[in-house]
């Protein structure tokens, strides 16, 4: 019985990591709320770089189309020069400026973010500032396509990005919020949003891969541990594929009331 509640729990946080990732709510921030409150205690070093490593292949997939068009119209105008694949080549160069602040800022700050930041009342504070964020935007509608982006997009993405180390800040909110307050469009901003996200993660599954292999308990939690990453890869697909419509039909506004609710109910209870 006790081994039907353990494979249970590791389905319920797979699930549950993988429907929050792709959302403005954030899924660290979600998974935090889910340990203190539920007790439910994640053995292993590796269980938050597994779901995550889920959540990036249902990312890969989704954008897959995208993802080789840049990469076929980037090698094209490096090669070539060809006019018509520059403006890929430059939402290329965007991509790796934009990873730049998440990547730095995380190497020298992680122990201090982690000592300092990662607590419950933290999530619930940055909830809250995760849906003014969201509330502040939810009427915009940008002109920017993906051809019309600058340096100063990306960077300024990138720092959203970087902010959302904190625990309970979104990744996607704040790159979200960024680049919609930068004039760009809903799909544009989405995609710039989640495409960033796939550096960042492979950055973190490479630096977080000795971990997996020298986690003492891995043997024990390969099944757990199966079941949470398949969950996440489920889960992770069917929400970014309906927060993809919800975007489309600007409802942001939605994940930002659920963040002035659950915001102070987590900071005030715990």
């Amino acid at each position: 019985m006790e081994d039907i509640f353990e494979l249970l729990k590791y389905l319920f946080l797979g699930l549950f990591q993988g429907i929050t990732e792709p959302i403005p709510i954030s899924s660290s921030g979600h998974l935090e709320i889910a340990e203190y409150f539920f007790g439910l205690e994640i053995e292993g070093l590796s269980f938050a770089l597994l779901v995550n490593t889920a959540s990036l292949f249902a990312v890969l997939f989704i954008y897959r189309e995208d993802i080789m068009r840049l990469i076929r119209n980037g090698l094209r105008f490096v090669t070539t020069k060809e006019k018509s694949a520059e403006a890929d080549f430059r939402f290329i160069i965007y991509l790796i400026i934009g990873t730049i602040p998440a990547g730095v800022i995380g190497i020298l700050f992680e122990d201090f973010i982690d000592e300092h930041l990662a607590s419950i009342k933290t999530v619930g504070l940055t909830l809250l500032v995760t849906g003014l964020a969201l509330w502040l935007i939810r009427n915009l509608r940008g002109r920017k396509n993906d051809a019309d982006l600058s340096y100063r997009d990306a960077i300024i993405v990138g720092l959203a990005q970087a902010v959302a180390l904190i625990p309970g800040i979104s990744r996607s909110g704040a790159t979200i919020v960024a680049a919609m307050a930068l004039g760009m469009k809903q799909e544009t901003a989405l995609k710039f949003s989640f495409l960033l996200y796939i550096p960042v993660s492979v950055g973190g599954m490479i630096l977080g891969f000795s971990d997996i292999l020298n986690d003492e308990n891995l043997a024990s939690l390969a099944l757990p541990y199966t079941i949470a990453f398949i969950a996440s890869l489920i889960a992770s697909y069917f929400s970014l594929k309906w927060f993809m419509n919800i975007m489309a039909k600007g409802n942001l506004k939605y994940f930002a009331i659920y963040c002035f609710i659950v915001g102070p109910l987590v900071f005030f209870f715990s």
